[in-house]
Formats: C-alpha cells, structure tokens, sequence
C-alpha cells in the first residue's frame, strides 16, 4: 500500500510549494505583489521600468507608445509580466529580484530552447525578442507571444494529451532543432542523485527515517541511460496553458537540459499522483467544487496507463521506471525538506510554508517501495 501524502498545503504562483527549486539555487526571498501597473497611471511593477523598456521595444520595433504592465508570477522564480501597447499584447520574462545566481536564471538558455521548439510537435510561444543587455531594465529579458489559456481539472484526456506532449518532445533529436550542445547527457542519472543528495546534506536539520537509505539505493543501482532527450526538467500541469482541451503551450522552460527522458516521465507523473505536488492542478480541482461540481480523480493514479502510453509513444523501455519514480520522490522529498528547514530558520516569507515538512516521509517511502 502506497504512504498516503497530506493532501494539502498553502501553495502560490503553480510551482511546488510556490519556490520549487530557487529556494536551494540561492534565490532572495523576495515576495512581489502580482497585480496590473500602468506607466504614468501607477508605479512601475517591481523589476521592470515601463518607460526604460517602452524605449527599448520601440527601437526593436515591438510596440509603439506607452506600455501597460500586469505582473502574472510574483515572487522567486523567474518574473513574468503582460505588456501591452495600445494595440498589441506581448509577454516579458526576465530573473528574479535578488536573484545571485546567473545560471539559475539564465533568460538566454530558456529563450534558446523555445526558439528551438517553435516548428515542432511542442506548443511554445513564439520567441520575440531577447535583450542580453541588463542596464535596460536591470536584468536580461526575453519577449514572446502572449497565450491564452489556463490549467483546467485535469481529466483523463487532458493527461493523455500532456503524456503525448511530453513524447513527442523526448522524440525530437537535439541535433536536429540546434540543441546538441544543450547539456551533457553522459551520466546525467549519477549527477542527478549526487546533486539531490548534496542540497539535502545542506538543509538537514532533523532525522528522517530512510532518507540516506533511499539515496544509498538510488546510486547503487543506475540503470543504463537509454538515450538522450531534450528535458523539460519540470513539466506538470501547472507549467502548460491549456485552452479548448488542447495544450495550447509549454512554459517555465528554466530547467530545461540533455538528459534521460525517463526522468521528466516520473516526476510528471509524481506531480499528478498527489494533487498538492502541482498547485496548479489542486486549484482547479477545488475550483470544480467551489462551483458545485463534482472533482474528477487525477488520472494520474492511474500512472501504470500513462506510462504505457508514453512507452508506446516513444518506444523507450520502462523496464526499470521504478527508478526513476524513487529518484522523483527523492528529488521533491529534498525540495520539501530545504524548505522546511529554510522555514524553521525564519528565511521563508509568506504563508502557506509551514506543512511543507509533512510531505517530505511520505515521499520518502514511497520512493522506498519504487527501487
């Protein structure tokens, strides 16, 4: 029998916990209102100067004017706004506020990769603009479509089309859209397990039965990595815009890298298992029921069907996904237990961090009983 999770916890902005991994990557807890800001009507929204960027896009040739603003994600993972003119609507990314560490945030890798998926089976945005120059408006920053959409219940036919999403983008070879040189995907699987377990080693504060046996399991059986593949390296419902039941686009691309497939495969279908993994999918559950329908079951305790769906799609051999699984659960079990320990120290700002520590021995066992 599976180790039941807590079903719930304060969670903010579609990521895990509402930081996922820049709480580990040396982000500044910076909490930002989201909110709508106008040039010359309101203060300019934090991290973006309307009338520095207004010049800039004009020169590009983006827009024409005054620009409006509404900051969509707030907080410590890269900052997304909705810039428009008087008639035309675009999207701006750039790093976090405070942020210190480049790579975490590195505006031209993400860009990169969508520019690279444009023409493919992959929805992206499309890719407008990217400003390397960080005295515009502080930081680097990309512009691109703006899409519309949402994350909707996650149905059972909304799971297979995020499953065949996921394929198709594991089907694409590197080489073939510029991305050859994206990663190193020679012993990806090692450096995953060793990363993981180092953040672990510095946010331990407490005794958490199996942790180390988990991780002494994980690195003592690697199984063969079958092939490379571009990784999406977070992708759950909470990261896709959704419209028409069809996957209208693929975001926070951040995380992206070469590596073993399988490994996206497992923490997608971990995010889905327990509704609380993926903020994005337990708001619109709740949402159903707030309006007094009835929430569907996430499809995705059905993960057994889903992965013979992704292993007919792509041919890969699932042989040894039970791996996998345990190095997701191990890999989000460590994400909860920096938290918690961030927590503990007073370092977290906002509500909504104070259960996050509950989740960590359920994911423990559970990755337990995978490898």
């Amino acid at each position: 029998m599976r180790p039941t999770l807590p079903s719930a916890y304060g969670a903010e902005n579609g990521h895990f916990g509402g930081v996922g991994e820049d709480h580990l990557r040396g982000a500044v807890s910076t909490r930002i209102p989201a909110g709508r800001y106008a040039h010359g009507v309101d203060a300019d929204p934090p991290g973006l100067d309307l009338a520095r960027l207004a010049g800039h896009l004009q020169r590009a040739g983006l827009t024409e004017g005054p620009l409006t603003a509404e900051l969509i994600v707030g907080g410590r993972s890269n900052l997304t706004y909705v810039v428009r003119d008087a008639e035309r609507t675009y999207v701006v990314r750039r790093p976090p506020l405070g942020h210190v560490l480049a790579t975490a945030h590195d505006m031209a890798r993400e860009h990169q990769v969508m520019s690279a998926l444009r023409d493919t089976a992959v929805p992206v945005p499309r890719m407008f603009h990217l400003c390397r120059d960080a005295e515009v408006i502080g930081a680097p920053f990309f512009v691109m479509e703006h899409v519309e959409g949402g994350q909707p219940p996650l149905t059972p036919a909304l799971a297979h089309a995020l499953v065949d999403v996921l394929a198709a983008l594991h089907s694409i070879a590197p080489g073939s859209v510029g991305l050859g040189d994206f990663g190193r995907p020679e012993g990806f699987l090692e450096r995953q397990a060793a990363r993981w377990k180092r953040q672990l080693d510095a946010s331990r504060s407490r005794d958490v039965p199996g942790f180390d046996d988990l991780y002494e399991r994980l690195i003592r059986d690697v199984p063969p990595q079958g092939g490379s593949a571009i990784l999406h390296g977070d992708f759950k419902l909470g990261n896709t815009l959704v419209a028409g039941g069809e996957v209208r686009a693929v975001l926070d691309w951040e995380m992206s890298t070469l590596g073993d497939p399988l490994t996206d495969l497992a923490l997608f279908l971990l995010y889905g298992e327990v509704a609380a993994l993926d903020p994005a999918a337990g708001r619109a559950v709740g949402a159903v029921v707030e309006a007094g329908g009835e929430a569907p079951p996430l499809p995705i305790e059905a993960g057994a069907d889903l992965a013979a769906r992704y292993g007919e799609a792509s041919g890969r051999d699932l042989s040894r996904f039970g791996w996998y699984t345990g190095l997701a659960c191990f890999k989000l079990a460590v994400i909860a237990e920096g938290i918690h320990f961030r927590h503990a120290m007073g370092l977290t700002v906002g509500e909504g961090f104070a259960g996050i520590g509950e989740q960590v021995a359920p994911l423990v066992a559970r990755g337990l009983m995978e490898v």
